[in-house]
């Protein structure tokens, strides 16, 4: 891979946005590091193991998820590569802007290095939950990995949701600017108002939209450079977050906490919007030295070779981390009290365990984040409404997996998913379908998507 790195990083067009890039690749790299060090496995007297979460063992802690909680970043990274790879696309086809074949090639050429790792993840999961299931293996730490290693694909399910949504959500920006994103903001705030001041029931889940779109519009006035005084948007960010959780009823903590009556995450709240704007803003302010560091050719070399293996890394983090834990069990090591001196005494062990069994599943699974190379085929319009039923697809299944887990296959369990409940098999049934249609759809476009690395 080194040699390829090396040619992609010298290659780089002169105009390309590298921080961009960085941006991508530290926002994934900060969510493996912070599930890592979240982790708190325990044994019990009665011989149970459990998966814990450190900050709700020290508290004080949550606070750095002010800082740590960085998925906002990707997603506003998202929103600017997918506006100028949107409007590439429809420049180049013969159809214009809008057409049926332009979305379908666009879906597949933003989804092929995220849904084809996950494809297999689940693949590989999946088969292996239900060879241990027909074995009759299982208990202990192996049924909590079967329930925990499908939750970071929520927010596979949320991107998929912001790719559907980018081309009518850019040409309210295109119209409106800031007022698009505007709207989005107030329509988030009216749903907490709903919630909060009034009981409405079930309102509370249109956040998932309204937040994260109005995050992923902020990539689009970005792509525009309309994205200007940061400071003012980190501080307004900064301000309106702590008055929210000070005075409302938002906690403190920006990741969901075990037992908690209310989370900023699950559904997102009005104080999770501030706090990526906030965020967004931080990051904005870093661009200008972050960016003069990024011409050096070794940083750039390193950026590009993370990019390669982003996605791939952050699917299997969590398997790599109860991995070093069940091998920690099966060795007889004792583990410490979560937060002790000898708990974090051990953090540096656990890190670089999980982080080695990563790399080796990094080897193992990175070729299916590679793109495919373009293939140019006729045009058609019925392209189109097929893409968009994939992803459809595609999106419910893997939310649904996200809270069923792999466990108990062959046993029904369901999960409720938007007042529908939803089976492990069902939900990986409507993820492969989805994924085929999608790739099938932009295969038949009339636009052909380069070979990238981006």
């Amino acid at each position: 891979m080194g040699s390829s790195v090396r040619e992609l990083a010298e290659k780089t067009p002169a105009g390309r946005d590298r921080y961009i890039d960085l941006l991508r690749v530290a926002s994934l790299g900060t969510v493996v590091l912070g599930h890592w060090l979240m982790a708190a496995v325990t044994v019990g007297a009665d011989g149970r193991t459990e998966v814990g979460n450190l900050l709700a063992v020290v508290p004080e802690l949550q606070l750095l998820t002010w800082a740590l909680q960085i998925m906002p970043v990707f997603f506003f990274v998202g929103g600017f590569s997918h506006a100028l790879s949107y409007r590439s696309l429809s420049r180049k086809a013969e159809g214009g802007p809008g057409g049926g074949s332009v979305y379908s090639a666009f879906l597949r050429a933003r989804l092929q290095r995220l849904l084809r790792p996950t494809m297999v993840f689940i693949g590989v999961w999946g088969a292996g939950a239900l060879l241990l299931q027909l074995l009759g293996q299982g208990g202990g730490l192996l049924d909590v990995a079967l329930r925990l290693v499908a939750q970071p694909l929520w927010f596979i399910g949320i991107y998929l949701a912001m790719v559907a949504f980018t081309p009518p959500l850019l040409r309210l920006h295109e119209r409106w600017g800031w007022g698009a994103f505007g709207a989005l903001v107030a329509a988030a705030g009216a749903v907490d108002v709903a919630r909060f001041a009034f009981g409405v029931p079930y309102l509370e889940f249109l956040n998932f939209a309204f937040v994260w779109l109005a995050v992923h519009q902020l990539g689009f006035l970005r792509a525009d450079g309309k994205l200007r005084l940061p400071y003012v948007l980190a501080g307004a960010g900064l301000a309106g977050a702590s008055l929210l959780v000070a005075l409302g009823p938002y906690p403190l903590s920006m990741v969901g906490m075990p037992g908690e009556r209310v989370s900023n995450m699950a559904p997102p709240t009005f104080a999770l919007l501030c706090h990526g704007l906030w965020l967004v803003g931080a990051v904005e302010a870093l661009r200008g030295p972050a960016t003069r560091w990024l011409v050096r050719p070794r940083v750039w070399r390193g950026v590009v070779a993370a990019n390669g293996i982003s996605m791939t890394a952050f699917l299997w983090h969590l398997t790599a981390m109860l991995g070093v834990y069940g091998m920690l069990l099966a060795l007889d090591v004792p583990l410490p009290e979560p937060a002790s001196a000898a708990w974090w005494a051990q953090v540096p062990l656990r890190l670089a365990a999980a982080a080695a069994v990563t790399a080796a599943l990094v080897a193992a699974f990175r070729r299916f984040e590679r793109p495919a190379a373009a293939e140019p085929v006729a045009s058609g319009t019925a392209s189109g409404p097929a893409a968009a039923l994939g992803v459809t697809l595609c999106l419910f299944g893997v939310l649904g997996l996200s809270m069923v887990g792999f466990g108990g296959l062959l046993e029904g369990r369901t999960a409720m998913l938007i007042a529908v409940h939803v089976t492990a098999p069902a939900a990986v049934t409507m993820a492969l379908v989805g994924w085929l249609l999608v790739e099938r759809a932009g295969r038949g476009s009339a636009v052909s998507t380069a070979r990238r690395w981006r």
